[in-house]
């Protein structure tokens, strides 16, 4: 299975849901990483405020960094490659990347979700 790093910016967390402000980007992202990992991904994430080491010691990252600074991360590599940078990819790119299908339920045949009832 394919390995997936992400390297974020200085964030106080990873998930988004710390302080006052919500970032529901972030938020969303960490639900589809947890999908990834269910599909077989190995997934790590780095932050750039908690391990700098991490991003120094990684020739590609050090430099992304040199050329375009801090400001143009997030930078996702996919087995070592760079696959994106300067947001998170969504569902359907982590999906294509990984080989697998996304499914999506069907809220018209009472699927998944529907009314009060939530699996």
């Amino acid at each position: 299975m394919k390995t997936i790093q992400i390297f974020d910016p200085a964030l106080c967390c990873s998930t988004g849901v710390c302080g006052v402000d919500v970032d529901q980007a972030l938020v969303q992202f960490s639900a589809d990483v947890d999908w990834a990992k269910q599909q077989g991904a190995t997934v790590e994430r780095f932050n750039l405020s908690q391990q700098p080491l991490v991003f120094a010691e990684n020739a590609i990252v050090r430099g992304y960094l040199e050329r375009s600074g801090q400001e143009a991360l997030p930078l996702v590599l996919l087995d070592g490659e760079v696959a994106l940078a300067g947001r998170y990819p969504n569902r359907n790119e982590l999906a294509r990347w990984l080989g697998v299908l996304v499914v999506q339920a069907d809220a018209s045949k009472g699927g998944c979700c529907s009314g009060s009832k939530c699996c």
